[in-house]
């Protein structure tokens, strides 16, 4: 197991928090692993069993928001997650029961909307609208270590982490000083607090492990660390980040139970 002290430190030298000169993100900070088979989770993850995923770029989201209605979305629900086409809605699993969509304003802006689907019997009833942020050039089909894009895809979404203490979530969490970060971001802006929650995005990462987790199956080139995190008001490196307050609200609805996915990109992308 790699020291605290020695993640801590890598964490402040890169990441998905996006960085000014000088500052520190957290993309390079946590091993993310990727793709094929999950694997025991480190003895830092709390008490319960990771979850696995034999295809982590196209896994199940567990989008249950606590701001939806279930008696008022009933009727109205779609059938298909909107605004994806063919391609995209192809990627995600028949038994994916959550759904975290993000849109992205443009290909190459850094501004994008979240919203957490969950899937009944009537259809993907949705849940609250968030405003979030993905990384400073916008987004990649092919994303690389360094671009500052987020990488398009469907993704799973199996373990969660942070600097501050669980705050009840189903999914395994990892909790310690080694998620703190520091620096400013692309706009000034401080990174301090960025890491108090985070959800690690199954991109090149091993699924059920710690977002700490350094295994990147695709190669160190294809980048990592990909993580849904604390907002800090600007653009990222290549993670998406929400408020403070809505993490928490992801983190306790999210239910690995459900198959929870994240389908991430710019609206033009996942219509395709």
């Amino acid at each position: 197991m790699i020291p605290a002290a020695v993640l801590a430190l890598s964490v402040t030298l890169a990441g998905c928090a996006g960085t000014a000169a000088g500052g520190r993100s957290a993309d390079a900070a946590r091993p993310a692993g990727g793709a094929v088979a999950a694997s025991a989770a480190p003895g830092t993850t709390q008490g319960r069993p990771p979850q696995t995923s034999a295809d982590p770029r196209a896994s199940a989201d567990s989008g249950a928001s606590t701001a939806s209605d279930p008696e008022a979305s009933t009727a109205s629900a779609p059938s298909r997650l909107p605004g994806l086409g063919p391609r995209t809605l192809a990627k995600v699993p028949a038994d994916a029961r959550q759904a975290v969509l993000v849109t992205g304003r443009g290909r190459n802006s850094s501004a994008s909307q979240v919203v957490l689907y969950r899937r009944t019997g009537a259809g993907w009833e949705p849940g609250a609208t968030w405003p979030a942020h993905n990384a400073l050039k916008g987004w990649t089909d092919d994303h690389h270590a360094g671009d500052l894009r987020s990488p398009i895809g469907v993704f799973t979404l199996t373990d969660a982490g942070g600097l501050l203490a669980d705050p009840g979530t189903k999914l395994p969490y990892d909790q310690g000083p080694a998620f703190s970060i520091g620096g400013t971001g692309f706009e000034g802006e401080p990174l301090a607090g960025s890491f108090d929650y985070v959800v690690a995005i199954n991109y090149n990462r091993k699924p059920g492990t710690s977002p700490l987790d350094w295994t990147r199956p695709l190669g160190a080139n294809k980048g990592g660390g990909i993580w849904l995190h604390v907002d800090h008001g600007g653009p990222t490196q290549g993670c998406v980040s929400l408020t403070q307050k809505h993490m928490k609200e992801l983190l306790l609805a999210l239910d690995p139970a459900q198959h929870p996915v994240i389908v991430m990109g710019d609206a033009a992308s996942l219509k395709r």
